[in-house]
Order: structure tokens, then C-alpha cells, then sequence
């Protein structure tokens, strides 16, 4: 599986082709699966959290692109009764419905979309918590995408807000090594404004979706956001 390098408070990054990750997030009553790679991704991730001795007790969904929830079936068949945790507004889109509300940007929603059948057990929005995660909005790649801030240590799991494949990037601009963030982004000028929210949370580390976790990550966040949309 490779050498883990836990945060500080534990939460271990399990990368699908060293590229597409998720995260599993320790709490007192087991461990907080963020997103879920690819159906390929499963067998890693259940690994994972066996060698870590917790159980996954609940999956929590930054957005809907099929990277993210793509093994989200196959684990719901493994742990019967686990917890599907998605925002109220990516909850559509992993139903198949990608109409857009009337004071959304009317561009068209992009991304690998095929959804799941398996339900969201419940929808959280922006100020929810789930453990020691604060909920905080990041739209832009997609309408309800959400990050995640881990009070315990200051880990921000971002999804797709930011890549730090061949170094860090919004959504609205990706690394020319590594565009797929932004090709997939709904919303560009709503990623940049996500972008500069997120880093006004001041991280201690940034978690993405794709590409490693960085340390003190603020002078790259500051770059990435200046090279704009």
C-alpha cells in the first residue's frame, strides 16, 4: 500500500494512482471516509483502515464528480449501514438531476456525472459538522462542493478547490501538466472566489483531491490564486 504519513491528528491520505485521493479521518467512534476514489480505489481503502485498526462508520462526499464518489456503491455493499454524508446541493447531482437554480451561473455543470445508487443517508450544508470537521462552501467545480476543516490540527480537505499534482492550483486554473481540474470546473470565477475563502482559513496543511498533502501551504495558495482564471 505504500508508506502512510499521517497529519497530526491522524488522518491518513490513500491515493488511487498516486493521483485521486480519499481520506480517512480518525474519530472516537471510527474512521470518516472523505470521498472514495474509484470502484478500483475500494480494495485500498478498506486496507487502509483495517491496518489502521478502526472501522469506516460514515462516508462523507466533498462533490459528485465520479472520482470522488466512484467507489461509493462498492463500499456501501462492503459496510452495510454505513453513513452517506453529501451537501444538500451535490445530493441532486448525484441523483442524476443537473438543473441549475435561477441565481446560480447558468454555465453548463462539467465532470464525469454517472452518480451512484446508493443514497446519501443525509445532506449536510456550509457550518455543519461531522466530527471534528467543519463543513465550509466551496462551489465552483461544482455547484455544492464543500471542504472540510479539521478543528484538531487545521488540515483542510479541499477537494477539488485546489490540485497540488505538479504543484498547487485552483480549479480555475489548473497546472498545464495536470488540467483536468479546471476543464471540469462549472464555474470558474466562483472557484477563484472559493479559493481565496479557503485560504483566509489560514490551513496548516492542504488536502486535496488530487495530489499530495502540503505543509504551511499559504505562499502556494497565494500564487495559485494570483494566476487567476
Amino acid at each position: 500500500m505504500g508508506k502512510s504519513h499521517p497529519t497530526p491528528a491522524g488522518t491518513v491520505r490513500v491515493a488511487l494512482l498516486g493521483a485521486v485521493n480519499a481520506y480517512l479521518v480518525p474519530e472516537d467512534d471510527g474512521l470518516t471516509l472523505v470521498d472514495t476514489t474509484m470502484k478500483g480505489g475500494v480494495k485500498k481503502i478498506v486496507a487502509a483502515a483495517e491496518a489502521l485498526g478502526k472501522p469506516i462508520v460514515r462516508v462523507l462526499l466533498t462533490h459528485a464528480h465520479d472520482d470522488h464518489v466512484g467507489g461509493l456503491d462498492a463500499l456501501a455493499e462492503r459496510l452495510p449501514g454505513v453513513e452517506v454524508i453529501i451537501s444538500a446541493r451535490d445530493a441532486r447531482l448525484l441523483a442524476g438531476d443537473l438543473t441549475l437554480d435561477a441565481d446560480e451561473p447558468q454555465d453548463k455543470i462539467r465532470g464525469g456525472l454517472k452518480g451512484a445508487k446508493t443514497a446519501p443517508t443525509r445532506t449536510i450544508v456550509a457550518g455543519d459538522r461531522v466530527g471534528s470537521l467543519l463543513a465550509v462552501a466551496a462551489p465552483g467545480h461544482t455547484p455544492g462542493q464543500l471542504a472540510f476543516l479539521d478543528e484538531r490540527d487545521g488540515t483542510l480537505l479541499c477537494g477539488d478547490a485546489y490540485a497540488t499534482l505538479f504543484g498547487v492550483a485552483t480549479c480555475a486554473r489548473s497546472k498545464a501538466a495536470f488540467p483536468l481540474p479546471a476543464l471540469a470546473t462549472w464555474h470558474k470565477p466562483t472557484a477563484l472566489a472559493t479559493a481565496r475563502e479557503l485560504r483566509a482559513l489560514e490551513p496548516r496543511r492542504l488536502a486535496p483531491g488530487h495530489g499530495p498533502v502540503v505543509e504551511d501551504p499559504g505562499a502556494e495558495m497565494d500564487r495559485a490564486i494570483a494566476r487567476g482564471v
